[in-house]
């Protein structure tokens, strides 16, 4: 099924016919001091004819007696009652109540009243985002949902962050919430400028988040983007940033003269590869916004433009985006027709995060360039830079750096209409249409003079170059009524039902040559043509190519109740297909059920606002995480390494498993919620269980046609976790104001089912580590436990570290092949999962001053630090290279041996953002209606014990070949497009250098 544009013209025009119904009618609009109120209640009293307003605050209800007396109540105001008596349009403006809350929060497919919500769901608005120069829109909320894990290990500006909502969702697939976009599921994070955005909802737990489907198992990021407003003005408005980067934190490493101390070789020069590979990071950010509005449509379009110089040289990016919203009403306001669109073009220099590996381990001593070195060197064979010759894994960092490309560039382009029809009072229509197109493309080139990939100095497969293209054209369309009415005085009523239909269309490319040509030696990343000519020629190493499709039907429902508006009851049901499976077990069907109770109602405390539980339980699928799992596979190679001219193999791939069906996640959750005047706080218990998660298992050869692998459904994952959050006005005055809130995060995963059996995952690397695995996979075992020997803190005369008989059995077994036996002398050295998060945010204002100082701490955790477990030993044989010199060496170590002193708690406190800005007071007629300034700094110090380069948890791991567009770890066994989350808790050597930011921020509106 393929949605055509002349077919969406002819829904769109059939939905238009139910405009020409008409009806005498009352209509108005419903504000309060600080202007429109969406969602309030309009209801004719003593009947169950009833309506609410739009977002801009209008409603129209129809089918009235002269003495008929119209009700309007909102939460967090005091109701009010006004009769008709022959009026046609009655606006009124509502007054707070103290004893309800105000706020209302979007849902899917509509939103509710705060008071009402009976599920685990957080509302962040632009006044509580992080500040700074924040890249991507979860950067916003890090540290502000108690929950919802945000980590950018290093903070890498071009590196995508972890985003984890409440633990593992999954084991083989994806575990990135759910993003909708102004009402449209499955948009891309990076099509939305944080600087577009005005309010982020996060659903959280399962019961809230069924109604979106399979796609919202790891939970949902709801974001509404700006728009303009009813009856404002043309405003122009101008928002500038420019941050300024330094490097907070590196590896410790020895200089020259403690490298020639400890015996190392002298090539003559004192070089700081750490400072040759890095630069002051500048980032600029330039946004411009128009919007307005008329009684019968509203605009805003917005145009940003990024552009950031990374710390780490040549890296960096250049993105700019543009988004239009616009709303019109038609046919006496029962149309709204609202459209988006977004486009997005980003140019990305990665560079190779390898440069900050061979920048610990190089020899202090070496120059940077061949013609500084104390001997003949021929420096055009290696672009002028010198390299240490016939050493194992030994590369020049700034050669890496500066030789070598690794760019890409991406276009997203979004755009959707939403028709919302009130075909009476009580009863609208609604249909969404919305296309995403996406093009990516990926290329690396290694030139013939480069001695890291590019084999300068090998006779053939000189030079490399490799191309990757992705082409994603996702469409969605989606139906949906709502019906809202009472029954009697006691029973208010919200009913939702649609049908939404996904269609996804990928087309990729990857190959990649070598063995260039003697004399040709440019950048063929930047020409393709001549790449063509190098693949006729036969120098083609490696290529694939992937067209396929996949498609996701699906039915939803949804009922809201209130009862004596104090019992709230929410009941969701999905029934859903997705192609990704066979045809026996396409389908799937996923409940939820909710019910909460304002307990203040009927306890009637003093100064209590609310005091509110809920109780919500909820089943959402997982799909396979890529096309065709199900099907048998079979590997295909054109001649001997990739080269033409020999013969064509065939190997066994994966075998077919029809029977593979949806991974099914279950979650309870109770919650409970308590405000005063000046004091919030929430707390919610909740519990997951994951059952058949899809991974690549070994299977019996002789069972299956030859095949020793296919995609299964395997294995039971469960969490539970506590999550608490609390706010407080300490002070709250007219000139003065002074907030402060804080949130707790606690989860536990446990593999409560393992068919495969205990593994030992997490492989360190080359050189001498190898062989080394230390993240234990075993049933009933949390995961993420860091498993390995334990140091008695003695070394024999060789300086080899002598490992403690853990058993007492008088015998130290502890070699790697003997990890999982029940007489090694293995432990659990730590684990690589936190046991809590915490963040404290503080608001101060102070007349047109304002302040904001946020705390994150993360505690429990553990790493693997890397650099000190491959370059801390100080080894006579490696006196080329150089040693990590942190404050745990220990100088009597001169053998590198995995054990628990490699194993580092880390645990750590960061000021993680502090503002401060001032509102200037303009005089009424000024051309300028709007000036402010502010000055903000990212990442200002962290205190922690751990000698690595980042304590933030690593969440998960991608195994080795970081770089390599097609790298994969061989350990893995999920997806090979997914990291692995059975393996947390590993810095790896190519960790990215921390840095903070001292932005500058300007704000102007006319």
């Amino acid at each position: 099924m393929k949605i055509t544009l002349l077919r969406s013209l002819m829904i769109v025009g059939t939905f238009l016919c139910f405009a020409f119904s008409q009806a005498q009618e009352v209509s108005g609009t419903v504000s309060d001091a600080s202007g429109p109120l969406p969602g309030a209640s309009v209801v004719v009293k003593g009947t169950t004819n009833g309506t609410q307003t739009d977002f801009d605050g209008n409603y129209t209800i129809s089918g009235l007696d002269e003495d008929a007396v119209l009700v309007f109540s909102y939460i967090g105001y005091s109701t009010q009652e006004v009769p008709v008596a022959g009026q046609t349009t009655i606006d009124v403006v509502m007054q707070e109540d103290a004893q309800a809350l105000d706020e209302v929060v979007i849902v899917g497919y509509g939103s509710q009243a705060k008071k009402e919500i009976t599920t685990a769901v957080v509302s962040v608005g632009v006044e509580d985002f992080n500040q700074g120069v924040v890249q991507e829109p979860t950067q916003l909320l890090q540290g502000k949902v108690a929950g919802l894990s945000v980590v950018n290990r290093g903070g890498n500006p071009n590196a995508d962050p972890v985003i984890r909502l409440r633990g593992i969702s999954t084991v083989g697939g994806n575990q990135q919430p759910l993003v909708v976009i102004d009402g449209i599921l499955g948009g891309s994070l990076n099509s939305v400028d944080p600087s577009d955005i005005e309010n982020i909802t996060v659903l959280k737990d399962g019961s809230a988040a069924a109604i979106y489907g399979s796609r919202a198992s790891a939970g949902v990021i709801v974001i509404t983007t700006k728009s303009g407003k009813s009856g404002q003005p043309l405003q122009v408005g101008y928002n500038g940033q420019i941050g300024v980067q330094s490097i907070a934190n590196q590896i410790e490493i020895m200089d020259r003269g403690e490298f020639l101390a400890a015996g190392g070789n002298d090539l003559g020069s004192d070089t700081d590869w750490r400072d040759e590979i890095t630069q002051t990071g500048v980032a600029q950010v330039h946004n411009i916004s128009a919007a307005g509005g008329t009684d019968d449509m509203t605009y805003r379009i917005a145009a940003n433009f990024r552009d950031t110089d990374n710390i780490l040289i040549n890296s960096g990016f250049q993105q700019a985006n543009f988004r239009t919203n616009f709303t019109g009403r038609l046919f006496d306001d029962k149309l709204k027709v609202t459209v988006n669109t977004a486009f997005t073009t980003r140019d990305t220099q990665f560079n190779f995060n390898e440069a900050f590996r061979y920048a610990t381990l190089y020899n202090p001593t070496a120059p940077v360039f061949g013609d500084d070195a104390p001997f003949p060197f021929n420096s055009a064979q290696f672009g002028g830079y010198f390299e240490t010759l016939g050493l194992f894994d030994s590369f020049n960092p700034v050669a890496i750096a500066e030789l070598n490309r690794n760019d890409g560039s991406s276009t997203t382009l979004n755009y959707n209409i939403n028709l919302n029809y009130r075909i009476s009072d009580a009863l609208a229509l609604n249909v969404n249409y919305a296309e995403q197109d996406r093009k990516n493309n990926r290329n690396q080139y290694y030139p013939t003079t480069g001695l890291w990939r590019g084999n300068a100095l090998s006779p053939t497969r000189r030079g490399r170059a490799d191309f990757f293209t992705e082409e994603e054209d996702f469409q969605l369309f989606e139906t949906y009524a709502t019906y809202t009415g009472q029954i009697g005085d006691l029973v208010g009523l919200t009913v939702t039902g649609g049908y939404s239909f996904q269609e996804t269309d990928y087309n990729n490319n990857y190959f990649q040559i070598g063995d260039f040509p003697p004399g040709v030696d440019f950048d063929f990343s930047n020409n393709i043509q001549v790449a063509q000519d190098l693949l006729e020629g036969g120098r083609i190493v490696a290529n694939s190519e992937r067209q396929d499709g996949d498609r996701i039907i699906r039915f939803f429902g949804r009922v809201n109740a209130t009862f004596d508006d104090a019992i709230y009851l929410n009941a969701a049901l999905s029934r859903e297909g997705s192609s990704r499976f066979g045809s026996e077990n396409q389908w799937g069907i996923f409940p939820a059920v909710a019910v909460g109770a304002d307990l203040n109602k009927y306890l009637q405390l003093d100064n209590v606002n609310l005091l509110k539980a809920r109780l919500g339980w909820g089943v959402t699928g997982s799909i396979p995480p890529e096309v065709g799992l199900y099907r048998q596979i079979f590997n295909v190679q054109n001649g001997a390494d990739g080269q033409s001219g020999a013969a064509t193999t065939q190997d066994q791939g994966r075998a077919a498993n029809p029977d593979l069906k949806w991974e099914e996640k279950s979650e309870i959750n109770l919650g409970f919620e308590f405000a005063t005047d000046r004091f919030g706080a929430t707390l919610d218990l909740f519990s997951r269980d994951i059952k058949d998660f899809i991974i690549l298992a070994n299977v019996d050869a002789a069972e299956n046609n030859g095949f020793s692998q296919r995609w299964e459904n395997s294995g039971i994952v469960d969490v539970k976790g506590i999550e608490f959050a609390a706010n407080y006005d300490l002070i709250k005055k007219d000139n003065l104001t002074y907030n402060t809130g804080v949130i707790l995060t606690h989860n536990k995963n446990v593999l409560e089912e393992n068919p495969q059996g205990d593994q030992v995952l997490g492989n360190l690397g080359a050189p001498g580590q190898n062989n080394t695995n230390v993240i234990l996979v075993r049933e009933g075992e949390e995961i993420g436990q860091i498993w390995g020997p334990v140091w008695s803190g003695n070394v024999d005369a060789a300086g080899t570290p002598i490992l403690s008989d853990i058993n007492g059995d008088g015998e130290v077994i502890a070699g790697q092949g003997s990890a999982l036996d029940p007489n090694a002398d293995f432990a659990v050295l730590g684990t690589g999962l936190p046991d809590l998060e915490i963040g404290w945010t503080n608001q101060v204002t102070f007349g047109k001053w304002d302040a904001n100082v946020f705390f994150r701490a993360v505690l429990g955790h553990s790493l693997v630090n890397s650099f000190r477990a491959f370059y801390e030993p100080i080894i006579g044989s490696q006196a080329s290279y150089n040693f990590v010199n942190t404050a745990n060496a220990n100088p009597n170590i001169k053998t590198a041996q995995f054990s628990d002193y490699y194993v580092e708690k880390a645990d750590f406190l960061r000021l993680d953002n502090m503002s401060i800005g001032y509102n200037f007071d303009l005089n009424e007629d000024s051309y300028i209606k709007g000036l402010r300034l502010s000055l903000a700094a990212q990442n200002l110090f962290t205190i922690t014990g751990y000698d690595g380069v980042d304590p933030d948890p690593a969440l998960q791991d991608g195994g080795l070949g970081l770089s390599n567009l097609r790298g994969n770890n061989p350990n893995q066994t999920v997806s090979q497009s997914q990291p692995n989350v059975l393996i947390p808790g590993i810095e790896r050597r190519e960790a990215y250098y921390t840095a903070t930011t001292i932005t500058f921020g300007l704000n102007v509106n006319f």
